[in-house]
């Protein structure tokens, strides 16, 4: 390869978003993905906002709407809502990602398969060496006046660099059925520590007459398998009737935590590499990507003023933490606070939460990408929710209000 002004490590949406902005902007991109297919495996449910959507700037990916979600405590006590507007999208994982791609290499950046980042050799004329190598076992070094690690939870970008991970990693397992019983305009989730611990279970309408079952779990011991196959004896008490065989597994992790620094000398950390993850839900797609916009801002204007320092690429930092660092210190706060609860406290919680005026708060102020929003609120209004939680959720209610930022129009070529 050819120096280039930026190597993007990762095809996944924050790196493509990045690469996208990049190559639109009239910078020499390479974008390396290390598996031979663009979107393949699978790296998540496929649950996403519009805020998604219009960051891509399409819909083709859409398989279904959702309109609400069902929560099922340990002992299957249900509280639900449905809008009469969708609050979310079921779509095609892999399409997204394809698309994506596809939408950067149009403009201008070029897509390397099969290769992995192996490493860094040293600096060159002001350029960051990077060390490949491709599925066949051929090594090659590319330079590069800044390398954006979009790489995921693993980040060999961030260990070269020497940035510190997140504090913790969820492993995850999902499966994916071709049919499966269910309102297929909800999303379910389910609580109970005895196969969730951490966080939750989930069963996600594939907009196709099948479903996505999956938990994400703390790391104890237990393999996440082990938790899924828990849930899934769960679900189909739900259902009252077993699953069919799955067509596919996933197997991953989810970054939980805060990473003290995503940004240095000729490098910008996205996505998951950067723990852009929402810590109540594990998802990270409109977060990744949106960061990844807010980078590709702040490299356009260091690769024109020719300063990649770890000075020049700080503005990244500040400016991503502004628009969710609070979100995220709120959301991690209370997610804490939730992991303490006990199976008894969880099914108590369901029952505080099945009152009719409660359910309209979550219709009114639901908002899958800013979750902490709608928590204050079923808090204020639900003193019987407050007395079942610790006394720290005094401190966590306190302050202003806020609401979550609106996205400008997406900008299309």
């Amino acid at each position: 390869m050819d120096d280039v002004d930026v190597l993007v490590v990762g095809g996944g949406p924050a790196g493509s978003t990045a690469a996208f902005r990049l190559a639109e902007r009239g910078h020499r991109v390479v974008q390396i993905e290390e598996h031979p297919t663009v979107g393949r495996p699978v790296q998540c449910a496929g649950l996403v906002s519009r805020r998604v959507l219009d960051l891509a700037g399409s819909e083709t990916m859409v398989r279904a709407p959702v309109r609400g979600a069902a929560v099922f405590g340990p002992s299957l006590g249900e509280v639900s809502f449905r809008a009469e507007a969708p609050r979310a999208y079921a779509i095609d994982r892999a399409g997204l990602d394809l698309y994506l791609a596809e939408r950067a290499a149009r403009a201008g950046a070029v897509l390397e398969t099969a290769v992995r980042f192996d490493g860094l050799a040293a600096p060159v004329n002001g350029h960051a060496e990077a060390r490949l190598t491709r599925l066949d076992g051929s090594t090659e070094r590319v330079r590069a006046r800044l390398i954006v690690g979009a790489d995921g939870v693993a980040s060999a970008v961030a260990r070269a660099f020497r940035l510190r991970r997140p504090v913790e990693v969820l492993p995850a397992f999902e499966a994916e059925y071709a049919s499966s019983p269910g309102d297929p305009d909800l999303v379910e989730v389910y609580l109970g520590r005895s196969f969730a611990p951490g966080l939750f279970g989930w069963w996600i309408p594939d907009g196709q007459g099948g479903a996505r079952i999956g938990i994400a779990a703390d790391a104890d011991g237990t393999s996440a398998r082990a938790y899924f196959e828990r849930l899934e004896r769960h679900v189909e008490r739900r259902f009252g009737r077993p699953l069919p065989r799955p067509v596919s597994y996933l197997a991953s992790g989810i970054p939980i935590g805060a990473v003290p620094r995503t940004s240095g000398g000729r490098v910008l950390l996205v996505g998951d590499a950067a723990a852009q993850v929402k810590p109540l839900s594990g998802g990270g797609i409109f977060t990744g990507m949106r960061c990844a916009e807010i980078a590709a801002e702040v490299a356009d204007a260091a690769l024109r003023a020719d300063d990649l320092s770890a000075r020049g690429l700080a503005p990244y930092e500040a400016a991503w933490r502004a628009e969710f660092g609070e979100e995220f210190r709120k959301a991690l706060a209370l997610r804490r606070v939730f992991t303490r609860l006990s199976d008894r406290d969880l099914d108590a919680l369901i029952a505080a939460l099945q009152g009719s005026r409660l359910a309209g708060t979550i219709v009114a102020f639901g908002d899958i990408d800013f979750p902490t929003h709608v928590a204050r609120e079923l808090l204020r209004e639900s003193p019987s929710l407050v007395r079942l939680l610790p006394k720290a959720l005094g401190a966590w209610m306190g302050g202003d209000a806020y609401r979550a930022p609106e996205l400008e129009p997406p900008r299309r070529k």
